[in-house]
């Protein structure tokens, strides 16, 4: 995704074949677990656990968007993380989310300086290169791996807790039989986990050149059809038709604008607009410039991309842990993209804003 001007650039899911994202290929994409662009120096597990239960955050998704003015951030990409537990997801509040940085300049030590050839887009030439040739990774994951099997010493854990999961789903039926050789047999692995992957493919916000004004009665029309239909994200689906006029009353300019503009797109997830501002789902708990802290370089952060909340009907986390939600999570990276970046990864920030309580 190149950053733009004024353009909006729309995330939208897909089904893909698993190996075409993987790092070699610069994917954007959403679950299953991360293609780290940088190779090494990956994020260390403790650094990205929950501040509420402990508990290991999961991969969300990753977006790749090179800054091609800037040398040090030809490639670029931004991770993720969440935590999947339902009680740890409070309102307006960041704690149970972490995002990180990365970037590389186009001559570096993992990838060609040219792009994949057409003849590199096969399962086979897809593992090279990869995170796992330069540190062990949990194999329930794909995060950097700091311990091991204590019986067969073979499989990779980021985590006590990852560990036994292995154990409970996969391992305590193979452990000590050759279960990471290149000639080990063995059924695909059980993983509740990740979530279910897609790719993230974008195209830019067309919007309509202005008409006539419609009238209330059309707004509203239009507005309870949207509200009963599939394509509006849960919490607005639960919203009671009574309660829609007092809405329309109240004048909620930021959401009727959320409204508006997500009706074009419905089944967007993401939307990706550098250094300008995001569409806020509420007037309220909307960040000042003070809320926003500075990168760690000094630098000031601006807005970069925001999730929207229609990404959670993809995502099959009501099996998992109820009550995962959230209005809008505004990114916010580094002004100067600064080379932290290549050295490793650099935590960014995120702003979790969820739906007024007139909304929910």
């Amino acid at each position: 995704m190149a950053a733009a001007a004024n353009p909006v650039e729309l995330g939208f899911v897909e089904q893909r074949t698993p190996w075409k994202l993987r790092s070699r290929y610069f994917v954007s994409k959403v679950g299953g677990c991360p293609a780290w662009l940088r190779l090494n120096n990956l994020p260390d597990r403790s650094n990205m656990l929950c501040k509420t239960c402990g508990k290991p955050l999961i991969f969300l998704l990753q977006v790749y968007a090179p800054l091609l003015e800037i040398e040090s951030a030809f490639h670029r990409t931004i991770f993720f993380f969440m935590c999947s537990n339902g009680r740890c997801c409070r309102r307006n509040d960041n704690q149970n989310l972490v995002v990180y940085r990365s970037q590389l300049p186009r001559r570096n030590e993992f990838y060609s300086y040219d792009p994949p050839a057409d003849s590199d887009y096969n399962e086979k030439a897809s593992t090279d290169p990869s995170a796992a040739k330069y540190q062990p990774l949990c194999c329930i994951c794909g995060c950097v791996a700091s311990i091991k099997c204590p019986k067969c010493s073979e499989a990779d854990y980021c985590s006590e807790d990852h560990r036994d999961c292995d154990w409970k789903w996969n391992h305590q039926n193979i452990c000590g039989k050759n279960c990471t050789g290149a000639g080990a047999k063995r059924k695909k692995a059980t993983n509740h986990f990740l979530l279910p992957e897609y790719e993230l493919v974008t195209e830019t916000e067309e919007l309509p050149s202005s008409g006539p004004e419609k009238s209330d009665e059309e707004k509203m029309k239009e507005y309870r059809q949207f509200m009963q239909s599939a394509k509006a994200p849960k919490e607005m689906q639960d919203m009671p038709l009574d309660d829609l006029d007092a809405v329309m009353k109240k004048n909620d300019k930021a959401f009727n604008k959320f409204q508006k503009r997500i009706r074009l797109e419905p089944e967007q997830v993401l939307r990706y607009h550098r250094g300008e501002t995001p569409l806020w789902v509420s007037a309220e708990h909307v960040p000042s410039s003070k809320d926003i802290p500075d990168c760690e370089c000094g630098a000031k952060r601006v807005f970069e991309f925001q999730i929207m909340p229609q990404l959670l009907n993809y995502l099959s986390l009501d099996s998992v842990q109820d009550s995962i939600d959230w209005g809008t999570l505004a990114v916010y990276t580094c002004s100067k993209s600064c080379e932290k970046g290549m050295e490793g990864y650099v935590k960014e920030f995120v702003w979790k804003q969820d739906f007024s309580d007139d909304h929910r």
